[in-house]
């Protein structure tokens, strides 16, 4: 048995491939009939007006608003088709059951060159309901980011509402209608087209395909006021006295500055924010005080803030006695001497150093300690919480009134 299959070999596989080349020749000098499938096709439909006068209006079922096409033609043909060639037709004029619209699938530019054509599914599924229209207020939506240095004014659209009509289980889906354009790379003013964009309640966009507005060929655009920004320093007025013995030493404000915006030529004539001395009143302070102050009554007319929510800033006050001065200091300023190599410091429990000094006022006045505060970690070797005492250089005319002290963490650097 084995002699006989292995018996001319050559010639045996050499009849194997010229019956397939003679079956492939066969073939397509036959060119037979075949079928080939296109999948999502959209469904045009037609007469509508058999509907839509009698003051109704349709719905097409969702899962029937494509469907596929079997297309039968010679190979030679179907090899030539393209979805983009095969048309299904529904004809409103033909439903049947109030609900059901037989389809017509033809293959356009292929005509008399093809067998047959058939939708699947056969029917689209429709819904005939009552007509309807509502108006909606046109909400902006923006998307991109403007030039650096700007920020988005006052948006408006044209219209500012709108009128949708369709059936009523659309219509009634509406929640809530947007222009949304883009104003990406923006510096100046501009009249903007958009996008017409209809959210239901839960925020899903809607289809519009079976939806009518007023918009005309015009459509939406929306009107962008670009402004431009500036970050302007707070200046602060006092008012009233400290009491007999105490005087008034200065105050910080956190922010010291703020942003604005406003036209170019608004910006222009402000250099600062001036807030007036009535709201800091220092009538009988004997220590330091905090104020929180709203800024955004003493915005001049044509300037607002930038972010609308920062209109309130601390300021603090320093009252001190006569002859005496506290400097807060912050631990990073510390300078550190003789930290062993091996160990790493940390600050415990505070982020500023309370210095109290005492002397000439004039010297307290001048007095500045930035580079002249310090602590020798030469006798702490080891890793632990420590109590250290703290040297601080100042001249003969001032003394410190109690001798300050940090406490610190030191951890072993290998340590992770």
């Amino acid at each position: 048995m084995k002699f006989r299959l292995t018996e001319n070999l050559g010639l045996k596989v050499a009849a194997v491939l010229f019956a397939a080349l003679l079956w492939l020749v066969v073939v397509n000098v036959d060119d037979p009939v075949d079928s080939m499938v296109f999948r999502n096709i959209p469904v045009q439909v037609t007469n509508e007006e058999v509907i839509t006068n009698t003051g109704k209006t349709y719905q097409i079922i969702e899962e029937t608003q494509t469907v596929s096409a079997i297309v039968y033609a010679r190979r030679s043909v179907l090899s030539e088709i393209s979805a983009e060639d095969i048309v299904a037709v529904a004809d409103m004029r033909e439903m049947e059951l109030k609900s059901l619209v037989p389809l017509t699938v033809y293959v356009q530019g292929y005509d008399g060159k093809y067998e047959s054509a058939e939708a699947s599914p056969r029917n689209i599924q429709v819904k005939i309901e009552d007509q309807t229209k509502n108006s909606f207020p046109l909400t902006v939506s923006t998307t991109g980011t403007l030039r650096d240095g700007y920020v988005l004014g006052e948006v408006k659209t044209n219209p500012e509402t709108i009128t949708i009509r369709g059936a009523e289980s659309l219509v009634g889906r509406i929640d809530k209608a947007v222009a949304r354009v883009d104003i990406s790379g923006l510096g100046e003013d501009a009249e903007l087209n958009a996008e017409l964009i209809l959210y239901d309640a839960e925020g899903i966009v809607l289809d519009q395909t079976l939806l009518a507005n007023n918009l005309g060929d015009r459509g939406v655009s929306v009107s962008v006021q670009v402004l431009s920004t500036k970050s302007l320093p707070l200046t602060f007025d006092v008012s009233g006295e400290p009491a007999e013995g105490y005087i008034y030493m200065g105050l910080t404000s956190e922010p010291g500055k703020i942003d604005v915006c406003g036209t170019t030529e608004d910006l222009n004539e402000v250099e600062n924010i001036q807030i007036p001395g009535t709201e800091l009143n220092l009538d009988g302070a004997t220590t330091k005080l905090e104020r929180v102050v709203d800024v955004m009554p003493y915005l001049p007319e044509g300037v607002s803030l930038v972010d609308e929510t920062a209109n309130n800033v601390i300021v603090t006050v320093s009252i001190e006695q006569e002859g005496a001065r506290t400097i807060e200091l912050p631990v990073e300023s510390i300078i550190v001497n003789n930290l062993s190599e091996d160990l790493k410091i940390s600050y415990l429990d505070v982020e500023d150093l309370e210095l109290q000094f005492k002397g000439a006022q004039d010297a307290l006045n001048i007095l500045d300690i930035r580079n002249a505060v310090s602590i020798d970690l030469k006798n702490y070797n080891t890793a632990g919480e420590y109590t250290v005492n703290v040297k601080v250089e100042v001249p003969d005319t001032v003394t410190l009134a109690t001798q300050p002290t940090i406490k610190v963490a030191l951890t072993d650097k290998k340590e992770k």
